[in-house]
């Protein structure tokens, strides 16, 4: 059962996937970098300086402080309950990306060089042909058909 085991974790496929996941783990903090760091604040501003980390909807009011909260760090320091919808488009502008970089980095090349690699055979020379007459399949190099006995060299 162990050497089972052994030979099931040593295949390509799994030793493939775990490296996957790992570099897909590592991959995602630089991803949610570049879109809090480097995209967001461009849209935001072209938006009319809207900080998406900071789009919300209070659905209720906190204990220690009442609303209007000027940020969500505000609100959740007050105790208020908020739908926080900028946090959510982050997070979809983060998918978008990571399904773009994963399709043309990984897919596409990959779809490539399984092409390459499986180019089309080159079709099978024939060694039959049909005899115009009885339309039965008979040997290419016959000259007359052994089924109705038809004279082939006068038809070609």
């Amino acid at each position: 059962m162990l050497k089972d085991f052994k030979a099931f974790i040593m295949r390509g496929n799994v030793v493939d996937m775990a490296v996957g996941i790992i570099i897909g783990a590592a991959f995602g903090p630089i991803v949610n970098s570049f879109v809090k760091d480097v995209i967001m604040p461009p849209i935001g501003l072209a938006l009319g300086k809207v900080d998406f980390a900071n789009l919300f909807v209070v659905l209720k009011e906190g204990k220690e402080v009442t609303g209007p909260y000027a940020s969500l760090s505000a609100a959740q320091a007050a105790g208020a309950i908020s739908i926080n919808y900028g946090f959510f488009i982050n997070t979809i502008i983060n998918f978008i990306i990571i399904a773009a970089v994963v399709f043309f980095f990984v897919v596409r090349p990959v779809a490539r060089m399984n092409a390459k690699q499986q180019a089309p055979a080159a079709p099978a020379v024939p060694t039959t042909k049909q005899c115009p007459y009885c339309y039965t399949t008979i040997n290419l190099a016959a000259t007359r058909c052994p089924n109705c006995t038809s004279d082939l060299t006068a038809r070609k």
